[in-house]
C-alpha cells in the first residue's frame, strides 16, 4: 500500500497509508511531530515502525507559553500532553491507536494517556520512562532549570541554555560511554578538552532551536509526572536501558511488576544509558518491531 502525503496541522502530523493501523510515537522533550525526522532509523518505509504498513502520528508537545519575564506563563503536565494527543486523534478521525510508543518524556505521556484514555489505545511500548521521576533525576533537572532562570535574570539566557544542556548530556549518556568515546582525553583547542568541545557543541545546537520558557515548562513537567501503575489495564511492554542514570533499571522493573494489566519487561543492553533509544536504533528497533507484530502477553 503506498504512502500518502503527510497530513499536518499546527501540532501533529500523520504519515502512512490511509486506513492502516495507527501507531503514535512520542520522544523526549526536544522531539517534534516529524517523527521520521528525529527517529529516522526506526520510523520509515521498511523500518521497525514501517510507514508502508502503519500510519504514524507525531505530536508537538504543549508548553507553558511565555510570560513577560521569559518564564512559562503556566505549568503543563503529562496529562495535558495526553489531552493534546487525544485531540490530535480526534482531528485525524482515529478513535483507537494500535500502539502508543513513548520514549523518555514521551513514555511518561504514554502512561498518562493510558491512565486517562485507556479505551483509545490497544497496547503501549514504554521506553525509559517511570511512573514517577527518580529523586536524583529531579535534582539534576532542578539544577538545569536554575541555571536557565539565572541566565534569564542576568540577560544571558542563551549561554545558560548551552550550559544546562551540557549538564543534561552528562545524564543522558553513561560514564561508560563517555569513557569509551573520550578515552585518552586530548586538547580540542588551547585551554579546552574534547569532552568540553562535545558538550559545548551539544549545548549550542540545543539552545539555537529551543527557547528557555519551553525548556523550563517541559523539564518541570517531567518532574511533576505521576501515574499509579496498579491502575493500568492496557497491555504494555516496558523497556529498560542499561546504564540509564535518569531512569534506573530498578524503576522500570518496579513499573512492570506493579502494572495492573498484562505487561512484559525487556532489557535493552547498552553502554549508552538513557539515550540508548536514539543511539541504538537496531536494538530498540527489533524490540519495537516484535511488539508491533504480536500482542503483549502476561
Amino acid at each position: 500500500m503506498p504512502n500518502a502525503a503527510p497530513s499536518t496541522t499546527s501540532n501533529h502530523e500523520l504519515i502512512g497509508p490511509p486506513g492502516a493501523p495507527v501507531v503514535a510515537v512520542l520522544g523526549g522533550i526536544s522531539a517534534s511531530r516529524h517523527v521520521a525526522g528525529w527517529w529516522p532509523a526506526v520510523v520509515g518505509d521498511a523500518r521497525a515502525i514501517d510507514t508502508s504498513r502503519f500510519q504514524v502520528l507525531g505530536l508537538d508537545y504543549l508548553d507553558g507559553g511565555r510570560g513577560p519575564d521569559g518564564r512559562p506563563e503556566r505549568a503543563v503536565s503529562t496529562y495535558d500532553q495526553a489531552d493534546a494527543l487525544a485531540c490530535a486523534l480526534s482531528d485525524v478521525g482515529v478513535e483507537r491507536i494500535h500502539t502508543l510508543v513513548g520514549a523518555s518524556y514521551g513514555g511518561m505521556v504514554a502512561l498518562a494517556f493510558e491512565a486517562r484514555y485507556p479505551a483509545r489505545v490497544e497496547q503501549l511500548v514504554v521506553i525509559s520512562a517511570p511512573a514517577a521521576p527518580h529523586p536524583m533525576s529531579t535534582a539534576l533537572r532542578t539544577i538545569q532549570r536554575r541555571i536557565v532562570e539565572l541566565g534569564l535574570d542576568t540577560g544571558r539566557a542563551f549561554d545558560a541554555m548551552v550550559l544546562a544542556r551540557a549538564l543534561a548530556m552528562t545524564t543522558y549518556r553513561s560514564a561508560e560511554e563517555f569513557g569509551r568515546r573520550f578515552a585518552g582525553v586530548s586538547a580540542a583547542a588551547p585551554g579546552t578538552t574534547d569532552v568540553e568541545a562535545y558538550l559545548t557543541h551539544q549545548g549550542h545546537s540545543f539552545a539555537r532551536r529551543f527557547t528557555p520558557e519551553r525548556f523550563l515548562a517541559l523539564s518541570l513537567s517531567a518532574d511533576t509526572h505521576r501515574v499509579d501503575p496498579s491502575h493500568g489495564r492496557t497491555p504494555a511492554l516496558f523497556v529498560a536501558a542499561g546504564n540509564d542514570s535518569i531512569v534506573p533499571r530498578e524503576q522500570m522493573e518496579h513499573l512492570a511488576a506493579s502494572w495492573g494489566g498484562p505487561g512484559e519487561l525487556r532489557h535493552l543492553e547498552s553502554q549508552i544509558g538513557h539515550d540508548a533509544f536514539l543511539a541504538e536504533p537496531d536494538a530498540i528497533g527489533r524490540i519495537i518491531r516484535n511488539a508491533l507484530e504480536s500482542t503483549v502477553s502476561v
